[in-house]
């Protein structure tokens, strides 16, 4: 693994241990020449996946996007860094186990907002609003309201 501060390709691993309920090893590394500790993850990629955007134009399927979105979503919410992982991971395993080699952009926000409306309610609005190209006061307020009927039908479930 190259040292992301110095480029040399010789690093050494201090301490390997499982993350992300298994699906994952995270690695701290140390580099000799420079002295810099980092950290890596290592994962199964079952396949390479491509998504395939609204405009038809396809992308190699990066994880790190993926989460990205959740965190933009979840910016000052109190949500663990641990269940937005088990998020990610859940959609990343259900995606590569599909079969499919590509996948519909919206498909895939599609899984983004199933996760987010589980883990955060407010989340789940920011994404929506923009996944869905909210335009009107009203696009929020009928969301608003599915958000509220959730509530009254699980009271547990408000976030």
């Amino acid at each position: 693994m190259r040292c992301p501060y110095c480029g040399s390709e010789d690093t050494q691993v201090k301490d390997s241990r499982p993350a992300e309920d298994g699906a994952a090893i995270r690695r701290r590394r140390i580099c000799p020449d420079c002295g810099g500790r980092f950290t890596t993850f290592e994962r199964v990629q079952l396949r390479e996946l491509m998504v395939v955007k609204k405009t038809g134009r396809k992308a190699p399927f990066d994880r790190d996007k993926l989460l990205k979105s959740f965190e933009i979503a979840l910016r000052k919410r109190p949500v663990d860094r641990d269940r937005i992982e088990r998020a990610v991971s859940g959609i990343v395993r259900r995606l590569e186990s599909s079969g499919e080699t590509e996948i519909s952009s919206e498909e895939i926000g599609l899984q983004v907002l199933e996760a987010l409306k589980a883990l955060d309610d407010v989340g789940f609005v920011r994404y929506a609003s923009v996944y869905r190209d909210f335009s009107h006061v009203d696009d929020f307020e009928k969301i608003l309201s599915e958000v509220a009927a959730k509530i009254a039908r699980d009271p547990g479930a408000d976030g």
